[in-house]
This record gives C-alpha cells, sequence and structure tokens, in this order.
C-alpha cells in the first residue's frame, strides 16, 4: 500500500512540476487556438463551395442557352422577291426610273383614269397567269393591312432603318397589324387592281426608304445595309430643286385628252381678250 501511495505522490509531484514550467500554459494557449482556428477555416471552406449552387453560363461560346441575335440577323437578310422562284416569275411592269431610257420609262407609265402614272414598284406575275402565293420578301412587324377597291388592297411591312415594303393587289390576307413575319413567310395571293387592269393576276411590290420609293429590282439579293448606303450618297449628291421636279412629273396627262396644252393657252388667251374688251 505504501509502495502505491508513494508511486501516486511522486506522479501528483512531477505533474505538478511539469505545470509550474513557465512555457506549458502558453503552449497549450497556442495549441487550443490552433485547433480553434482551423475548425473555424474549416468551416468557413465547406460553407462557401460553389458546386452547391447551379449557375449557368450565358456568354460562353456553343451554349444552347444563348438568346438568339434576332436584330444582327435581320441585317443580315437579302430582299428576295415575293414570289417563290420556282414559279418562274416575270415583272410585267418595271419602276419608272428618272434616268433610264425613254422606251423603259414609256414602259414603266401605268394608264389610270385618263392619265399615265410612274409606277413607284413593280407588277410581278408568273406566266401561266394563274394566282400565286405572296411571300414576305424581308422579315418585320405587319403596320397595314387595308382593303381598297384600286390598288386591289395593301399590306405593309416595317423594316429596320426607315425601310418598308408594301404588297398591293392581293387577296385572301393571312396577316394582320401587328404580326411578326418571317422572310418567305406567306401574306396572302396574288390578285388583280383597277389601277393596272392590263397586268392581270399581278402582285404589285414596292420598297420604300424614309417614304421614298426605291427601284426594288436594284436591290433584290442585296441587304439594307446596301439600300442605306444608296440613299445616304444620292441624298448628299442630289440637288433641292431635284424632288419638285419629279414631283411634277409624277403625273403625265393622256396626249389623247380633249384638252392639250395648246388649246388651254388658247383658251387662256381668249379669257383675257374678253377681260380686256
Amino acid at each position: 500500500m505504501r509502495e502505491e501511495e508513494n508511486k501516486r505522490s511522486s506522479q501528483s509531484s512531477s505533474t505538478k512540476r511539469f505545470f509550474k514550467k513557465r512555457w506549458v500554459f502558453p503552449a497549450i494557449y497556442i495549441a487550443s487556438a490552433a485547433i480553434i482556428l482551423t475548425g473555424v477555416l474549416w468551416y468557413q471552406a465547406s460553407g462557401s463551395k460553389t458546386d452547391k449552387y447551379d449557375y449557368k453560363s450565358t456568354d460562353i461560346a456553343g451554349k444552347k442557352n444563348q438568346a438568339p441575335a434576332v436584330e444582327v440577323n435581320k441585317s443580315l437578310e437579302n430582299f428576295k422577291m415575293p414570289v417563290a422562284m420556282e414559279k418562274a416569275p416575270v415583272i410585267k411592269t418595271k419602276f419608272y426610273d428618272f434616268n433610264a431610257k425613254p422606251e423603259d420609262q414609256e414602259a414603266a407609265l401605268v394608264y389610270y383614269d385618263n392619265t399615265y402614272n410612274q409606277s413607284t414598284g413593280v407588277d410581278i406575275t408568273v406566266k401561266n397567269g394563274e394566282t400565286f402565293d405572296v411571300l414576305a420578301s424581308l422579315s418585320g412587324k405587319v403596320t397595314r393591312v387595308e382593303e381598297d377597291a384600286v390598288l386591289g388592297n395593301v399590306i405593309e411591312i416595317e423594316h429596320d432603318n426607315g425601310v418598308v415594303t408594301q404588297y398591293q393587289s392581293v387577296k385572301e390576307i393571312k396577316v394582320k397589324v401587328g404580326d411578326e413575319v418571317k422572310q418567305g413567310q406567306v401574306l396572302a395571293k396574288a390578285g388583280q387592281s383597277l389601277f393596272n387592269e392590263k397586268a392581270g393576276t399581278h402582285v404589285h411590290f414596292e420598297i420604300r426608304k424614309d417614304g421614298v420609293a426605291v427601284n426594288p429590282t436594284n436591290y433584290f439579293n442585296k441587304s439594307l445595309s446596301v439600300l442605306q448606303e444608296d440613299t445616304q450618297s444620292n441624298d448628299s449628291t442630289e440637288s433641292v430643286e431635284m424632288p419638285k421636279q419629279k414631283q411634277d412629273d409624277q403625273m403625265i396627262e393622256d396626249p389623247a385628252s380633249d384638252d392639250t396644252p395648246s388649246d388651254k393657252e388658247d383658251q387662256s388667251t381668249d379669257s383675257k381678250d374678253k377681260k380686256n374688251s
């Protein structure tokens, strides 16, 4: 019993001597702090793992969830004829070009209501003379659908940069105002008009830039940017008086009418003589 008591007393005395050393408690504190700090860092690292969130990147090339660049695609489209090419379309009436040859200008006149009118678009038919699907020349928004007995109904589609395409002499219209249409989409069927009865079953197609009609045949298979560049160059070179001259030339009187220019001059002279007398 004494030996065991002696052993216990010696162990307790050695333990007391160990804790009396100056470096023991600082070492214990440092070790405890290190353990606590390690636990805190581990907890923070485990709580900030990004794999528990479902992050999705949308700016990586080739990702399926990327939104399509609709406006860019529209600007890359080329003007197409509003008729399927397998129908073998034929331009019956050309656009009246002020710079064209006299014979071409004469062929671009439309006679209606005792007046020769300059064609502001092209009249397109097919060889067999039957009706056909009228297609959207370019993607855009339908801004006008109107019944018109003279023009044979009208569809107007708005595009970028102040460009508008117009489709006249149509029937069985399949779109309405506000519709977004794609290039090549069926808009209506070709019909007839009182304005150009000689064209038979046709579609009258126009391209307008800022309200001014341009020759559609110059821009088939060309993009909006080409039309934009052409109109900008024309605006910079065209004189101020040219628009008035074109406006005056829009209506050409029928040479076969009763009142010729010479007759009008004679009538005005006679009226002046009567007043003087």
